[in-house]
């Protein structure tokens, strides 16, 4: 049994955190109900959407908000990925959900949160990055700052609306209750910085850009090009760690001085002259077994097939495609796969079912597109 049996999650579907929180928690055992649009109705799942079934509702209409309340009256948790407003408008007001159903948590996951003069505006990772302060000081000296893809906000605000999910549900063992929790990817982002924070206010952060440790400026933490191409990541922070660093490259520590941040520009370039004069896999192998903290920057393509992935299980095959294997690992109750990846709806007519809606019921509902169904006639 995993560690999230018994728990159902009721997912409303949208774009970023929420998708990825309610995989994560069907990988965990939680029994995942995606609710799509009718218009969304047979489109393909892709594997990153695996572990729940579907039902395609119309939820502008009356008759399509009475199945979504008959399954949250089952329901643990409810995702919500919508806007500010939009549930409200639909009749579906969080507040209110929490009283006709008082054991429900409802996790509203939005990109500026439920107030302020922003919380209605449309964005994306990049943009709540670029609010909190998370964006800046990624990249190095003299370009842009650099965007690293969207796992920060999407994937990363999806971790916080599992987080989210999961203290609400074990305040609930307290309290008898559910309640409504506000996890905006904004917050996450801002979040995130406290450190950064802590560092300016004690004056050991620089606000010029390229003059501090983490932000790939310093020549022990970032990442050099090889001969061939490649690259390797270098993370020798530790004094012990820059000396092996030091030491497979051959260089004078009296010359190259951890200290001397007035001089990594002159050490970076020095270090970097140094990797281009090998390719990526001599440096691995020259790397490899010393506590330099020197690993090669693998492709995603190329991650699953290292040594250490494989014998790790890191990556494992899903339903014929290579995916990360379901995280975190447990003593017991371990995570795991549950269902393939489907079409979306392709589990409406047996959640109606499940609900108590006789076949008249349910080929009324289809019949009026208030539920979808991939093949309407098919029973």
């Amino acid at each position: 049994m995993s560690v999230l049996s018994g728990i159902r999650v009721i997912e409303l579907a949208g774009m970023g955190p929420a998708p990825f929180a309610a995989t994560l928690m069907s990988d965990l055992g939680a029994d995942v109900v995606r609710v799509c649009r009718v218009a969304e109705v047979g489109h393909p799942a892709e594997p990153h959407l695996r572990g729940r079934r579907s039902i395609g509702l119309d939820l502008k209409n009356p008759r399509g908000v009475e199945v979504l309340r008959r399954l949250l009256a089952e329901a643990d948790v409810l995702l919500d990925p919508y806007r500010p407003g939009v549930l409200e408008k639909l009749g579906l007001d969080p507040q209110t959900l929490c009283v006709d159903y008082s054991r429900l948590v409802v996790v509203r996951s939005t990109g500026w949160g439920q107030d302020g003069p922003m919380a209605s505006s449309a964005g994306h990772d990049i943009t709540y990055m670029a609010l909190s302060g998370a964006l800046f000081p990624i990249g190095p000296v003299g370009s842009p700052p650099m965007h690293p893809l969207n796992y920060v906000a999407d994937y990363g605000g999806g971790l916080l609306v599992v987080i989210s999910a999961l203290a609400a549900l074990v305040e609930r063992t307290r309290s008898g209750t559910g309640q409504v929790v506000d996890s905006s990817m904004l917050d996450l982002c801002a979040y995130l910085t406290s450190f950064i924070h802590s560092r300016l206010s004690r004056g050991r952060w620089s606000t010029s850009r390229g003059m501090n440790m983490l932000d790939g400026s310093c020549p022990y933490y970032g990442v050099y090009e090889a001969k061939d191409g490649g690259f390797l990541a270098v993370g020798a922070v530790e004094p012990q760690f820059y000396a092996e660093l030091l030491r497979v490259l051959g260089l004078d520590p009296a010359e190259f001085r951890q200290d001397a941040v007035e001089e990594w520009p002159r050490m970076r370039a020095a270090i970097a002259e140094i990797f281009r004069t090998r390719d990526r896999a001599d440096w691995e192998a020259a790397f490899s077994g010393t506590e330099a903290c020197v690993v090669p920057v693998l492709a995603p393509w190329e991650a699953p097939h290292h040594p250490h992935n494989q014998a790790h299980n890191t990556f494992a095959d899903a339903w014929g495609t290579l995916m990360p294997s379901p995280v975190p690992r447990f003593s017991r109750g371990a995570a795991r796969w549950s269902l393939p990846p489907a079409p979306a709806g392709a589990h409406g007519r047996d959640l109606l079912r499940a609900l108590g809606f006789g076949e008249g019921a349910i080929d009324d509902l289809v019949a009026d597109g208030v539920v979808g169904v991939a093949n309407p006639e098919s029973r």
